[in-house]
C-alpha cells in the first residue's frame, strides 16, 4: 500500500509524559518536537494530573514549533493526527482535544492512532524497512508484546506479558538501587562496564510465548535486601554487576521467547520497538542473534524509540490512504487494545 503523496499530517502524541509533535510532509519527517516533563522526577514515577498539566502548558508552543521547524503554515496542513490510547487519560485528553479543535477549525480530516502500532510503524519512517511479514518485539515501561505484521495495519498480538512489562521492571530495579527517576536509562549506563554474570536471577517459565516479569522484581528485592543486612554497603560497591546481571536476564527473557516466536512462525524479519528498545544492552544482544539465526534485524533510530509524534505521523499515513477518519465526537481510550 503506497502512502498518499504530496500530504501534509500534523501529529500530536500526548500518551504519558511527552508532548510531541510532528510534520510529515510528502511521507518525510520535517519536523520531531518533543518536550520532556521534569517535574516527575521528585516524585520518582510519572504523577498523571501533574502530566496533564503540564501538556496543557507545552502544547501549543510545541506544535507552534514543529510547524515553523517544517516550514508549513496551518492551512496546507491535510489531517491532524493524535494519540487515541492506550495511555493516561488526562494526558490523552489533552493531545485529542487540540487535534479535534484544530482540525474542525481548519476542515480536515481528524486521524486517530493506536500508540502500541505506531511504535512498530515507526520502522516505516526511514530506510531501511521491513518487509511483510514481520515480528516486532515492543518492549515499553507500559507493554511487552510480540506482534506479528503482515501489513501496515494489520497486526496481532502473539505473546504479551501477564502482569508487569519489562520497562517496568527496569525503573523498580532502579528505584531499589536508589537510582534517581527515570532510572532504566541508568541500569543500561551501568551495566555497561559491569558483569552480566556476576549474579543470577530467575527466568520466568511462562507458557507459550507469554512473559512474566513479576518474579524477577520480588527475586531482585530479597536479593537486595539480604546483602545489604550483610554489608550496608553492597549496592554502592557492586551496582554495576547488579545493573548488567539483572539487565542481562531481562533481555534473556525477552529474546527467549522472540526466538521461539521466529521460529513457531518461520519469519526472519525481526524487528523491536519502544521506549526500551533504546537499551543498549538490547540492541546489541538482539543484532548478535540476528546474525546466530540469519534475522534480518530492524532496530530504530533513538530518536524513534521513546514516545514521539514522528512515530504518530508515520501511522497516520496510512489510514489517510484509507480514508480511515475519526469522528470529532470520538474519546480517547487509555485501555485501547490493538
Amino acid at each position: 500500500m503506497p502512502i498518499t503523496k504530496s500530504s501534509v499530517i500534523l501529529a500530536i502524541e500526548s500518551s504519558c509524559d511527552e508532548t510531541s509533535a510532528a510534520v510529515l510532509k510528502d511521507n518525510k519527517v520535517y519536523a520531531n518536537v518533543i518536550a520532556n516533563q521534569t517535574i516527575h522526577e521528585a516524585y520518582g514515577g510519572v504523577v498523571p494530573e501533574l502530566a496533564s498539566r503540564a501538556h496543557q502548558q507545552n502544547i501549543v508552543p510545541v506544535v507552534a514549533q514543529a510547524l515553523a521547524q517544517a516550514g508549513v503554515d496551518k492551512s496546507e496542513i491535510n489531517a491532524v493526527a493524535y494519540t487515541q490510547g492506550p495511555g493516561l487519560l488526562g494526558s490523552l485528553l489533552v493531545g485529542s482535544s487540540f487535534a479535534k479543535s484544530l482540525a474542525l477549525g481548519l476542515g480536515i480530516p481528524l486521524i486517530e492512532v493506536n500508540h502500541m502500532q505506531a511504535h512498530v510503524l515507526a520502522h516505516f519512517i526511514d530506510e531501511p524497512k521491513p518487509t511483510f511479514p514481520f515480528l516486532c518485539l515492543t518492549v515499553s515501561g507500559g507493554h511487552t508484546q510480540i506482534v506479528r505484521v503482515d501489513d501496515y495495519l494489520q497486526m496481532n498480538i502473539i505473546g504479551e506479558t501477564k502482569d508487569d512489562a519489562v520497562g517496568e521492571a527496569f525503573d523498580k530495579t532502579a528505584k531499589m538501587l536508589h537510582l534517581p527517576y527515570p532510572g532504566g536509562p541508568l541500569v543500561d549506563k551501568y551495566a555497561q562496564t559491569g558483569d552480566p554474570l556476576r549474579f543470577e536471577f530467575p527466568i520466568s517459565d511462562m507458557p507459550d510465548l507469554d512473559y512474566s516479569f513479576s518474579g524477577i522484581k520480588t527475586a531482585v528485592m530479597y536479593f537486595l535486601q539480604r546483602q545489604t543486612q550483610k554489608n550496608p554497603e553492597f549496592i554502592s560497591e557492586n551496582l554495576h554487576d547488579i545493573c548488567a546481571s539483572v539487565q542481562y536476564t531481562l533481555i534473556k527473557t525477552l529474546l527467549q521467547k522472540l526466538e521461539k516466536a521466529a521460529t513457531l512462525t518461520n519469519i526472519s524479519q525481526i524487528a523491536i520497538a519502544g521506549g526500551v528498545s533504546a537499551n543498549s544492552g538490547l540492541r546489541k544482544m538482539m543484532t548478535e542473534k540476528g546474525l546466530e539465526h540469519g534475522w534480518q534485524t530492524y532496530i530504530p533510530a533513538f530518536e524513534y524509540c521513546t514516545d514521539n509524534a514522528a512515530m504518530i505521523a508515520i501511522a497516520a499515513s496510512f489510514k489517510l490512504n484509507t480514508e480511515d477518519f475519526a469522528q470529532n465526537t470520538s474519546s480517547p481510550n487509555p485501555r485501547l487494545a490493538f
